[in-house]
């Protein structure tokens, strides 16, 4: 029977050199986890941290639901002020102030007031002062005010309603109301007593003035007066507060 066949020398060698580097790695591998964890498990940190996070999301939920219920308890309880005495009043008096605010459409008859500069050729060849025959806004003001004192129940300047905080602002060859510059002619409308509101725009001096000099001869501004049997003036929908305010010198 011929001998055992004998692994090569150079064969051994190697698996063992091989084994010997896989021990030491091992040895290495063991002690860099030891000194990193410090004795602790270096996975336990990810289920640590998870917990911490649903915590923190089950604190915030609770906090959320607390809110929600402080704010339906509020949603009540104003709910069940609505029928409170105080509040009626309140309402009440909302009702009251709207359409003296000019918040609400007014239909009736009224009196239109008509006003417009004198003709170019007539201005040309006026040998005063050319600002005497255009129209200023102190003259859509003093009709306006007329028609107030007459008693009327809104008034309209181009189709815009009046209200407390309106400006009327002469702007060059322009009239700026509610920031919208007009040209002429001006149309002024009161709505309300006709026979009243002409009265007192017959009566007032500033307009006589006006009123003469639109009589000139020579020509001048122009005035006209309509009387109509249906007049709207629309509700103003502007901005309603007061943004600033200067108080007037003594």
């Amino acid at each position: 029977m011929p001998p055992a066949a004998r692994e090569r020398p150079g064969r051994q060698t190697s698996w063992r050199a091989v084994t010997l580097v896989v021990v030491l790695l091992t040895g290495i591998l063991f002690a860099v986890s030891a000194q990193e964890s410090e004795g602790t498990d270096l996975r336990a940190g990810r289920f640590t941290d998870l917990a911490s996070v649903v915590e923190a999301e089950r604190q915030r939920t609770t906090r959320l639901t607390g809110e929600v219920e402080r704010l339906n308890d509020e949603i009540e309880r104003l709910s069940t002020n609505l029928g409170d005495r105080s509040v009626g009043r309140v309402q009440d008096r909302i009702e009251t102030l709207v359409d003296p605010a000019g918040l609400t459409p007014v239909t009736g008859r009224g009196l239109q007031i008509t006003l417009t500069d004198a003709p170019e050729d007539v201005r040309a060849a006026y040998p005063g002062d050319p600002n005497d025959l255009v129209v200023h806004q102190q003259d859509i003001q003093a009709v306006a005010n007329a028609l107030w004192r007459g008693g009327a129940e809104a008034v309209t300047i181009q189709g815009q309603r009046l209200v407390s905080t309106t400006g009327i602002r002469c702007e060059g060859n322009n009239v700026t109301l509610h920031g919208v510059p007009y040209s002429p002619p001006y149309v002024i409308v009161g709505v309300g007593d006709v026979s009243a509101m002409a009265r007192s725009v017959g009566d007032d001096p500033y307009l006589d003035i006006y009123q003469a000099d639109a009589a000139a001869s020579s020509g001048g501004v122009g005035w006209a007066v309509d009387e109509l049997e249906t007049a709207t003036a629309p509700a103003y929908d502007g901005l309603v507060d007061v943004l600033w305010a200067r108080p007037m010198q003594a």
